[in-house]
């Protein structure tokens, strides 16, 4: 039985069930280094987050979505980063994370975005119109694994660096 989720901003009283979820959905992942809560709580601080927003079931915030600002090196501008995306591990599977990426690419095109780039499984995020761009790299990650979606046909060229709340770990 797939639950009932609603998506909407994050807000101020939202900010210790985001940890908890982001926590608790990569606690298991053998890709993660356990630093995603930083992330999430560094770019808040750094006024960064672009798009935020969480799911909830019965009032009960099951998951998350972040966007923020990417810099891309041929110059082109209004294009973001994903992540990170957390669901809590006993609604997986079931539409949460999918509401989500639905509801942030909505937003996102709302606000002239031109597109976004996200490092991830190949299999989950093609099926959303992600796809390896040759000439779009993000340095030390295998391109097989970073992807780019143009919401405006313009594919960028170069080097895409994230904010630097992805380098925090604590």
């Amino acid at each position: 039985m797939n639950p009932k989720v609603a998506i909407r901003s994050e807000t101020d009283a939202d900010v210790g069930a985001i940890t908890e979820v982001t926590v608790a959905a990569f606690r298991t992942l053998e890709v993660s280094n356990r630093t995603e809560q930083f992330i999430i709580i560094a770019l808040r601080a750094a006024r960064a987050l672009t798009v935020s927003l969480v799911a909830e079931v019965d009032g009960r915030v099951i998951g998350h979505i972040a966007f923020s600002p990417v810099a891309i090196s041929d110059g082109t501008r209004n294009w973001y980063g994903l992540g990170p995306v957390s669901v809590l591990p006993e609604y997986q599977r079931q539409g949460a994370g999918k509401a989500l990426m639905q509801e942030g690419l909505s937003r996102l095109k709302d606000m002239n975005a031109r597109g976004f780039c996200v490092v991830g499984h190949p299999d989950y995020y093609r099926k959303f119109g992600f796809r390896n761009v040759p000439g779009l790299v993000l340095e030390g990650v295998p391109q097989e694994f970073f992807f780019a979606l143009s919401f405006d046909g313009h594919v960028p060229r170069g080097s895409v660096t994230f904010h630097d709340a992805f380098k925090a770990n604590e």
